[in-house]
């Protein structure tokens, strides 16, 4: 990919240091560069951005990376420019980097993100929501969010933007679904979501059955799944004025034909399904759903008002048909759950139950493990990606 780049016309040439070759190439990225030139110097960086070492190489030039933030929205190599700071953003270890060249760009790729007239939205987006992954930006992007104004706050346009259709016409603006998830790991953004007052939760609902983006699907359902852990609203959510639970469970319902002793149990919307209905395609976004209702289950009312829906029956039919290990264990653990007894006086409330310490410890090593295996996947797919732009924004 390095060699792709080069060979586009980029000046510079094999001698000298690497960051030598790298600082050669700003002269033909400022505004009255030769247009051929210019988008021959981004294809280079883009190019530069496809592997670790180049990434790391970019990641620490200032002037570089403003260069590219600033190039003309409407110009050739604008789209290529943007795309180069979606793979900067896909390398965790490069953040820090790139915040202390730039403190400014989560606000800047915010404005951009959320303008209904720019051309690369999308592509602001992915690399917010790669940012995002990591609690330092996802914090200096918070306080871009509260910066704006209060009638009109950060959150809520990002909500706005990611649930009008058509609000940007040159830009899906499928990222700022796991963009979204990101920043509801924060309790400010939780208390924004889950306030009765905005209804920003009823707004997405829909949205864990959009058809046409599995990365919205997934960030929508994210952003819901850490909402449940707020278990204090559990009523709200799964009560009349957001009625929650059929969203999640109908994505994972397939064309099964109950009983109607059965079919009376479940919630409207999951009665008499149509024989062609289909689970979601993607194993990551159900266990996340499956995940959601576990969480509503912590309390005791939180469990009896999902046994009493018919969860227990689209469970157990998906239980018999999950092809992915990982998604049929969260599926039988949430099935002991409903049909379990109910824990001893003192522990209702199981995410307020005590780990031993040791048992902590051994999580807490599966989880490393876990990551560390996560990462060098995220790498070698970074590194063997056919094309020089990866999207990199998962969910968290």
């Amino acid at each position: 990919m390095g060699e792709a780049g080069a060979g586009t016309g980029a000046p510079g040439g094999p001698e000298g240091s690497p960051e030598a070759e790298v600082v050669k190439l700003l002269p033909f990225l400022a505004p009255g560069a030769r247009a051929d030139l210019q988008a021959a110097a981004v294809r280079h960086v883009l190019a530069l951005t496809g592997s670790g070492p180049g990434r790391a190489l970019l990641a620490g030039q200032e002037a570089l990376l403003q260069a590219l933030v600033e190039l003309a929205p409407a110009s050739a190599p604008a789209r290529d420019a943007a795309r180069a700071l979606v793979n900067l953003a896909a390398d965790p270890g490069l953040h820090e980097t790139l915040l202390a060249a730039d403190p400014g760009l989560p606000a800047r790729l915010l404005g951009r993100a959320l303008d209904p007239q720019w051309p690369w939205a999308e592509e602001a987006a992915a690399a917010l929501a790669n940012l995002s992954r990591e609690p330092g930006p996802c914090a200096e992007l918070m306080a871009a969010l509260a910066a704006a104004e209060p009638a009109d706050s950060g959150l809520e346009r990002l909500v706005r933007a990611l649930c009008t259709p058509g609000y940007n016409a040159r830009a899906p603006l499928h990222y700022l679904a796991p963009l979204l998830s990101n920043v509801s790991q924060r309790p400010a953004a939780r208390a924004f979501l889950l306030d009765p007052d905005r209804c920003v939760v009823q707004r997405l609902l829909p949205l864990t059955q959009y058809p046409d983006s599995s990365v919205r699907r997934g960030g929508v359902v994210g952003t819901l799944r850490n909402c449940c852990f707020e278990h204090r609203h559990h009523e709200w959510l799964l009560g009349p004025e957001v009625d929650i639970l059929p969203f999640l469970l109908l994505p994972l319902a397939g064309p099964e034909d109950f009983s109607e002793e059965e079919m009376e149990r479940l919630p409207v919307d999951l009665q008499y399904l149509p024989p062609d209905k289909q689970r979601e395609p993607d194993a990551d976004i159900r266990k996340m759903l499956v995940e959601a209702i576990m969480l509503l289950t912590a309390t005791a009312p939180g469990r009896q008002q999902v046994r009493d829906q018919g969860a227990y029956l689209i469970l157990r039919e998906l239980h018999s048909w999950e092809p992915e290990p990982d998604v049929r264990a969260a599926c039988e653990k949430l099935i002991q759950v409903l049909i379990g007894d109910e824990p001893e006086r003192g522990m209702e409330n199981l995410l307020e139950v005590q780990v031993p310490e040791d048992v902590e410890q051994q999580l807490q090593q599966l989880d490393c493990r876990e990551q560390e295996q996560l990462e060098r996947e995220q790498e070698r797919e970074l590194e063997l990606a056919p094309e020089p732009w990866v999207e990199r924004a998962t969910p968290t």
